[in-house]
């Protein structure tokens, strides 16, 4: 209690003196150590829709380096590996995109009528997590986005044939644990660094009726925490080494909390799980809705955490190859790592139209949200402890800004999204610094070391990286 208080009246008196010492002629920017918030876990990106069509040994190898080596790539941390629905395998698949087909582990053996267990299969993919592996990913997540469609009631992992109603019936919903925690164990088995299972995708939207984009499937609030509580129950049976992540709910907005609600009111999943996954679709730039979510945790589940585990810009309406991109990506970063509080960030599809990188005509093509990501996984390491950005200018402020620390050294990450140069101050004592920048001209390039220097200038339309050290 003491010590709470403490460091309450030390983050009023460390503001206290920002406000005095600076002025609105000039925009100062700080932080205010004293004011901690969420200690990150990770970056991380999927490997869904992608990785299975990865043909090229040195193509996978590639991706694989710029994605996990901590030296000349992202150095990020998650790989999430899609447990596939089998709509490849299937004979009544309604999925047009050939890419959006998944092969299963589970198959059909002829002679006997039964499904067995087949590891051989999705072959590419399980390539690319080995190499993700070998470069450095520490944490594997599977997840599926459906059943496997021998489970389901239309009979395909494209969703029901009708919308808005559960594909998975209730009888089948303990197969589907056993199905999941099975090939779960293979992995672990293997030596693969599962952290956690996630067996539930966007449950609150409709998957099915006549549109069969993907593989989806319906669950209401009530179906998902019965669901995951099968989940929960069975994991503690088998002692399993890896988490149970959930639901991975598709809208964070007020209208879906109930998903919240219904999680956390369950007292196997209460008790069971401490985090809650959500994506960050349809609410780019939307500060007010993740405010009051980010609100909604820290009041109501102050022991909880949140994880923001799928976000890609949807429609993709910007040029992948401009900063206008890459800006657009670090802003949606910012605001869910400071409004959210999400201890985790990972992007969808890594390497596609809306990814990071996409092969074009047989060439690694790299689009600026690469980059963009870089000043953000190469900097801010698991462990490190959000702290509150102080900038004079507050609300009339151009830039958008994050900071986090690990005790010795401070991380800031400022996306300028003027028009025109911002030139700043950097408040607080520290020894020594380096920048990092991407604007039109620079790609997450170094363009300062040296002895720590206040007046700094902010490029045009930029992201920049400063690394404090005292």
């Amino acid at each position: 209690m003491l010590k709470s208080f403490i460091c309450v009246a030390l983050a009023a008196f460390h503001t206290f003196f920002f406000n005095i010492f600076t002025s609105d002629k000039n925009q100062t920017v700080g932080v205010n150590q004293y004011m901690e918030n969420q200690v990150f876990e990770g970056f991380g990106t999927s490997s869904c829709w992608w990785s299975q069509t990865i043909d090229s040994e040195e193509t996978a190898r590639e991706i694989a380096r710029l994605l996990y080596d901590d030296e000349t790539g992202l150095g990020l941390d998650i790989y999430r590996y899609n447990i596939g629905g089998g709509e490849k395998d299937n004979p009544d698949c309604r999925i047009g995109d050939v890419t959006r087909r998944t092969e299963s582990f589970y198959v059909l053996n002829k002679e006997t009528g039964e499904y067995e267990f087949d590891f051989t299969r999705d072959a590419n993919a399980r390539r690319m997590l080995d190499m993700a592996v070998e470069y450095g990913a520490k944490e594997v997540i599977l997840f599926c986005n459906s059943p496997h469609f021998s489970m389901t009631a239309s009979g395909q992992a494209s969703g029901g044939l009708t919308e808005y109603a559960s594909n998975l019936p209730k009888e089948n919903y303990q197969k589907f644990v056993d199905y999941v925690l099975t090939i779960a164990d293979w992995f672990v088995a293997q030596g693969y660094p599962v952290s956690a299972i996630s067996p539930i995708n966007e449950p609150q939207w409709k998957w099915g009726g006549d549109w069969v984009g993907q593989e989806g499937c319906h669950y209401t609030a009530d179906e998902t925490v019965e669901v995951l509580e099968l989940f929960a129950k069975e994991m503690k049976k088998r002692n399993s080494p890896y988490k149970l992540s959930g639901p991975e709910s598709g809208q964070m907005s007020p209208e879906y909390h109930e998903y919240i609600d219904k999680f956390f009111a369950n007292e196997t999943l209460n008790e069971f799980c401490d985090t809650f996954s959500g994506h960050s679709y349809w609410l780019d730039n939307n500060t007010w809705v993740k405010s009051e979510t980010g609100k909604k945790f820290a009041e109501q589940y102050p022991d909880k955490k949140f994880e923001m585990s799928e976000w890609c810009e949807l429609p993709l309406k910007i040029d992948s190859r401009t900063i206008d991109s890459g800006l657009y990506m670090a802003n949606i970063i910012v605001q869910d790592l400071n409004l959210f509080n999400a201890v985790s960030w990972q992007s969808w599809t890594a390497v596609n139209g809306d990814g990071l990188m996409e092969i074009i005509n047989g060439e690694l093509v790299i689009y600026n949200r690469y980059y963009a990501y870089k000043h953000f996984t190469n900097f801010i390491m698991p462990g490190m402890k959000r702290i509150d950005v102080m900038d004079s200018l507050e609300g009339n402020s151009k830039i958008a800004s994050t900071a986090f620390t690990d005790g010795e050294k401070t991380v800031m990450v400022l996306v300028n999204n003027a028009e025109d140069a911002q030139d700043i101050k950097l408040w607080g004592v520290y020894k020594n610094m380096e920048i990092y920048t991407t604007d039109a001209s620079h790609n997450c390039e170094k363009t300062f070391s040296d002895s720590f220097t206040a007046k700094n200038t902010l490029p045009t339309k930029s992201i920049t990286t400063i690394v404090l050290s005292r």
